[in-house]
């Protein structure tokens, strides 16, 4: 009867102290680390979520922009911080789809060492070349650079760039040179610039330069055409047969984080994102901005890890 007694006295330690967090939380400031540079898409969509949750906290929310790797830096950090909601990462394919097949061996594992907390949604990427570049449609492009073999170059800023470069590669038959970058903002002014002949660009950064002349855009990445591009082909139809590439985003606490603080954090992200006047502003970056509880987000981490592996081997891209 003792045991019974004290073993019913620590559940309700347990639930009066989950009540407490779930109560209490946030009582400080949440960290958002965002992989890639200030105004990369990625940061974008961290700053517009930031802002609503700030509001929806009644807390303050920091955007930390920790730049390099492919994303492994910021994923890194987040993996061995505090597992108590104030360290977030807004993740994407890049840290946990692409790089387990990018890199031998990767500082965290994308499943073990995080608790899956929301998706945000899916990007658009359209392939842009500088306009000096002779072609305007992507079967002039591929001519081009078959007739004048390692002249092209192709800038990446992060894991998406890297495999739709070289899947375009691969499936154009075309020899281009990769220059990569440790962000999307300067890969995107040194082809502005003509340095590096073209690149593939998700639309916050990118459709700007599009409409302004800047850069010439020839296809989207995705099978179908975007809705925000409609006149734009996809790679898929212009010529590059099978050629689909999504690019993702989602919020990761770090593993271990109590299940109630996950919980509340789904719970206002998913207001966010339903929140049309919300919704409206984030479609105009190009990104389409759609969620879901947690569990969805962790079986969707595990079948884009093998579309991802799927879609490098194909590429013939060698891990380093």
């Amino acid at each position: 009867m003792r045991g019974f007694s004290r073993m019913l006295v620590a559940t309700c330690l347990a639930l009066t102290a989950t009540v407490a967090v779930a109560d209490t939380y946030p009582s400080k400031p949440i960290t958002i680390v965002v992989p890639f540079a200030a105004g990369s898409g990625t940061d974008l969509i961290a700053r517009i979520m930031g802002q609503q949750l700030a509001v929806a906290f009644n807390q303050s929310v920091i955007i930390e922009n920790k730049v390099g790797a492919s994303g492994v830096i910021a994923a890194s950090y987040v993996a061995r911080s505090v597992p108590d909601g104030y360290t977030l990462l807004m993740a994407t394919n890049s840290t946990h789809s692409a790089n387990p097949s990018l890199f031998k061996t990767l500082p965290y594992d994308p499943v073990k060492d995080f608790a899956p907390v929301a998706r945000a949604g899916s990007y658009v990427f359209i392939l842009v070349v500088n306009p000096e570049i002779p072609a305007k449609s992507l079967s002039e492009l591929v001519a081009y650079a078959k007739t004048h073999p390692g002249k092209l170059t192709y800038a990446s800023g992060n894991t998406t760039g890297i495999v739709t470069g070289e899947t375009l590669k691969s499936r154009g038959g075309i020899d281009v040179l990769h220059i990569p970058y440790k962000s999307s903002p300067p890969a995107l002014n040194d082809v502005i610039g003509g340095r590096v002949s073209m690149m593939f660009i998700d639309l916050a950064p990118g459709l700007e330069h599009v409409r302004a002349g800047t850069l010439r855009a020839l296809a989207v990445t995705t099978r179908e055409r975007s809705a925000l591009l409609p006149d734009l082909p996809s790679l898929h139809e212009a010529g590059i047969a099978g050629y689909d590439v999504t690019s993702w985003a989602g919020l990761f606490a770090p593993a271990g984080t109590p299940p109630e603080i996950v919980a509340r954090l789904n719970e206002e992200v998913r207001k966010i994102i339903a929140n049309p006047e919300t919704k409206a502003r984030i479609a105009v970056t190009g990104f389409d901005a759609f969620s879901g509880p947690p569990e969805t987000l962790a079986a969707f981490v595990q079948s884009e890890l093998a579309a991802w592996s799927k879609l490098i081997k194909d590429a013939g891209i060698e891990p380093q």
